[in-house]
């Protein structure tokens, strides 16, 4: 299973590269940024989507958040962080 960790990197990286193509597309739109950009971004976003699937901590409600483009990641890691943590038993109940 995936931790909050990766989760955290990839929506990072996920909305960093939409915020370089939107700037890339307001002023120069140059097209090399656009051609690395968006298979980064494409990339990322799958990779949120993946790795929210993949967190044990991750509630159905950041499930569907993540695939919302752009933002989903940080949406999904800011319902995860408040969701409570889930009960674990360190005793044998034998």
């Amino acid at each position: 299973m995936t931790d909050v960790r990766t989760l955290r990197i990839v929506a990072a990286a996920e909305a960093i590269s939409l915020v370089i193509l939107l700037a890339n597309l307001a002023t120069v739109h140059a097209e090399a940024i656009s051609a690395l950009g968006g298979p980064v971004h494409g990339a990322s976003y799958l990779a949120v989507i993946a790795c929210t699937w993949l967190t044990e901590a991750a509630t159905p409600g950041a499930r569907w958040l993540a695939a919302i483009p752009g933002v989903g990641g940080l949406l999904a890691l800011r319902r995860i962080q408040r969701s409570p943590a889930p009960a674990t038993s360190d005793t044998d109940p034998r």
